[in-house]
């Protein structure tokens, strides 16, 4: 067990809310695109710590549309709550009809808007990081979402577009004036994607900027140490974890042991990481059975599979599977390469592969 001093001994910090909605914890999930779909949902709220999940991010035309990748991108069940839908576009008018219908039809807690997503056929469309470079359009998409419906609305961006434009304290002071209930700050520009390190003054610079909404600090957030670190020297209400939740799904669940004891439980082994692959792989057989879910896991289980340090020829071949006893048959190997030493010990946190490498 480690243990690190959360500088209020015996103490819990006050309940986070966004609005009216009562969090369990400070500590959430962010999205991150073809990885925090229902089955990785699923598994990190069993392993347990998390406070709320939000969904990969939804084109607001898409979802109007009804088009199948966006409805299954809210796909949900009973246990998956509370749980925000982050959507994106650059028309007030399709966000504010897109909130609406998912409000009236679908199950949620939360509508959170991305002003993050750097890649080109986003944010270079005026959406995602792209409503960076225009506040008052930016300003006018949210407000148009907070007046639509009764859920509390969220904002997740960047410090700014570039570090000549940290935009950041201005717009979450906007936002805050036009109803949104919480502000998600990734403590990186646009222009840095994920290189560089996260600039925490430029996080608590946001958290300076609202009077009384919540900012949820995010960046970088592999260990309780870095969550510490980030909480100490910005000053910001909760934390938002995605590539270190990818890398350890314990991770929420140590975090709360931290805040209230000061110790925490290490991450799970190898055989506790493949269990874990295992669940997340049911959940996706439930939801689109066997065959797609085969198909539709290779992404998934390959940067699992890399991040436990199997070897390039054992991950390659779950690429080429085509049925299930295949897909056994290759996590026998991996088993058996394991308990005959093969493996190379400690975990390694690889960047996802595909857009989000820049986020």
């Amino acid at each position: 067990m480690s243990n690190l001093s959360n500088g209020k001994p015996g103490t819990v910090p006050a309940q986070l809310s966004y609005g009216r909605l009562p969090l369990a914890t400070r500590f959430l999930l962010s999205p991150l695109a073809g990885f925090t779909n229902l089955p990785f949902r699923r598994m990190i709220r069993r392993v347990g710590g998390v406070g709320l999940c939000t969904t990969d991010l939804v084109n607001a035309r898409s979802l109007l549309a009804r088009r199948h990748k966006a409805l299954e991108l809210v796909q949900t069940c009973p246990q998956d709550t509370p749980l925000s839908i982050q959507i994106f576009g650059s028309e007030p008018d399709y966000l504010a009809d897109a909130a609406r219908l998912l409000e009236s039809e679908f199950q949620l807690d939360s509508i959170d808007i991305n002003m993050g997503c750097p890649v080109p056929k986003v944010a270079g469309l005026g959406a995602g990081a792209g409503l960076m470079q225009r506040t008052d359009a930016a300003v006018s998409l949210v407000r148009s979402v907070v007046d639509a419906v009764s859920l509390p609305v969220t904002v997740k961006m960047r410090l700014g577009w570039d570090d000549q434009s940290l935009t950041a304290p201005m717009f979450a002071r906007a936002f805050e004036n036009v109803g949104v209930a919480a502000i998600a700050i990734h403590g990186r520009t646009r222009e840095q994607g994920f290189s560089g390190q996260v600039d925490l003054d430029g996080i608590r610079q946001v958290v300076e900027a609202v009077d009384s909404i919540p900012v949820i600090g995010n960046g970088d957030i592999l260990s309780v140490e870095d969550a510490s670190r980030m909480l100490e020297t910005t000053g910001c209400d909760g934390i938002s974890v995605g590539r270190g939740a990818l890398a350890n799904p314990w991770i929420f669940r140590q975090l709360v042991q931290w805040e209230q004891t000061g110790h925490w439980d290490p991450p799970g082994g190898f055989d506790e990481r493949l269990a874990l692959l295992l669940e997340q792989f049911e959940y996706l057989v439930e939801q689109k059975g066997e065959t797609k879910a085969i198909v539709g896991f290779r992404k998934m289980i390959h940067w699992y599979l890399k991040s436990m340090r199997v070897r390039p020829a054992l991950r390659h071949r779950f690429q080429q599977v085509r049925s299930r006893d295949e897909f056994d048959q290759a996590i026998r190997r991996v088993q058996q390469e394991h308990h005959q030493g093969r493996d190379a010990g400690a975990f390694q946190v690889p960047v996802p592969a595909g857009p989000n490498a820049h986020w």
